[in-house]
């Protein structure tokens, strides 16, 4: 529980704040399950306030802590510096979804006043360089590595910092008129990397556009959110949809990569035999079912506001939401993935079809040569028959197996039977080796899948 954070039912929603509070969330590739630990549920580790009965009843579907450790501030060296940012305070936390996708949260309360400008050098260190972020002279990974049980994990590509301002910060941004707050949040949410100054431009389309209520404030971009004026149980409600919505996306992109994946093997591997084909659509169709899942309880699942049906956190999780694209992303993955399961269904009915087409012709071609043969049988039973009759023709002084006597009567009865068994071994052949593969391989040919229906979205910093 977070110091001088308040249980009580009538606690306000709204407080003031003397130390600057940033959390840094960042998605981690690959999936770390979780597994059962003594750190119970997040409402466990974190106070949420009057949000706690929610995450209570949505408990087994929400990220649970696999790793939670109050460090020393000092441990944690960032690769600039700390840009005269000292922490008061360092938590590190892990957390992971049922699915096994895993975020990292750094937890950090500065020691003293934080202006917007070193502020925002701070929050781009931690961005673009945090793979150099350290902990005991060890890469910060590193060091985790023995915590969560020798496994090292790596840092993806999604990052998010909530930043929460106090002291001087947090009631300049809450009494600064409009055009010195647009300045003010523009350079955090930017992290310095997007002058703008609204009074030397009409264009705004760059602007944090922050909802100001007068004892609080939300403004965010893409990779950074300023919340003021919010109390620590909001704080952390807010905490808890963004690692979602960061967990959400992480889950996206690998679901892409997971289907481009599938797509180049539906086109490179070998279709010349069924167990080909056969494993290929098997591999497919496990494929499938995972993406769908992770799509379902990966994304899905977090999108919305059913996990805390309460104003304030719908209103950022619909914001955060919107600066992510994470629904024009779900809609497109999804049509991918139906577009992949349509070809496995058609590769599988293709394979149904050659495959009985192929056994027909073989019945055709079997029940031929049977049909034959019954006819063909005919001359041995007449051959058998002239040695068994006591004609002219037949000397019981020569054996019958004398060829110079009755190679005519053996040529006449045999020469038809073998070619008839030859020219059905070749039918054979031809039915089993077919025309071809059994199903074409993917070409260029094909024509290019149309593009998504929903209008482009605008650029986003």
């Amino acid at each position: 529980m977070l110091p001088g954070t308040s249980t009580s039912a009538t606690a306000l929603d709204s407080a003031g704040r003397e130390r600057t509070r940033v959390l840094l969330l960042f998605s981690l590739s690959g999936r770390l399950r979780p597994r059962d630990t003594a750190l119970g549920a997040l409402v466990d580790r974190y106070d949420f306030g009057r949000f706690a009965s929610h995450l209570m009843t949505s408990q087994d579907v929400l990220p649970v802590p696999v790793l939670d450790e109050q460090v020393a501030p000092g441990r944690l060296r960032l690769p600039h510096g700390d840009h005269g940012l000292g922490l008061a305070s360092l938590r590190i936390l892990v957390v992971t979804t049922p699915r096994g996708d895993a975020t990292l949260v750094l937890d950090c309360v500065f020691a003293g006043e934080t202006s917007a400008g070193d502020l925002a050098v701070w929050l781009a260190t931690t961005c673009f360089d945090r793979e150099r972020i350290e902990l005991d002279d060890r890469p910060l990974l590193h060091a985790l590595a023995a915590p969560l049980g020798g496994r090292t994990p790596v840092l993806g590509q999604n990052v998010h910092q909530l930043v929460f301002p106090g002291g001087l910060l947090q009631r300049e941004l809450l009494g600064a008129d409009a055009a010195r707050r647009a300045v003010l949040l523009n350079e955090i949410v930017y992290r310095g990397r997007m002058p703008w100054n609204p009074a030397a431009s009409h264009d705004t389309s760059l602007a944090p556009h922050p909802r100001h209520h007068g004892l609080t404030l939300s403004a965010l971009g893409r990779g950074v959110s300023v919340q003021a004026g919010w109390a620590p149980h909001v704080e952390n409600g807010l905490a808890l949809v963004a690692i979602g919505m960061i967990s959400a996306q992480a889950v996206l992109q690998r679901t892409r990569l997971a289907a481009f994946a599938m797509m180049k093997a539906n086109e490179r591997t070998p279709t010349d035999s069924p167990t080909e084909i056969r494993s290929l659509i098997s591999r497919l169709s496990a494929g499938v079912n995972e993406l769908q899942l992770d799509l379902a309880f990966g994304v899905e699942a977090y999108v919305d506001s059913l996990l805390v049906p309460e104003t304030i956190t719908e209103a950022f999780q619909s914001s955060l939401g919107e600066a992510l694209g994470i629904r024009d992303s779900l809609e497109n993955s999804a049509r991918m993935v139906e577009r992949l399961t349509s070809v496995i269904s058609a590769r599988s009915a293709a394979l149904d079809a050659e495959l009985a087409e192929r056994d027909e012709r073989r019945d055709r071609t079997v029940s031929g040569l049977v049909a034959a043969a019954t006819l063909i049988a005919l001359p041995p039973t007449l051959l058998l028959a002239f040695f068994g009759v006591n004609g002219t023709n037949v000397d019981e002084h020569r054996s019958i197996l004398d060829l110079r006597a009755y190679g005519t009567a053996y040529a006449l009865a045999w020469l038809p039977f073998v070619a008839l068994v030859l020219t059905g071994w070749i039918l054979l052949r031809r039915v089993r080796a077919g025309s071809g593969p059994l199903l074409p391989a993917p070409d260029d040919d094909v024509a290019p899948v149309p593009p998504p229906r929903s209008p482009p979205r605008s650029p986003r910093p």
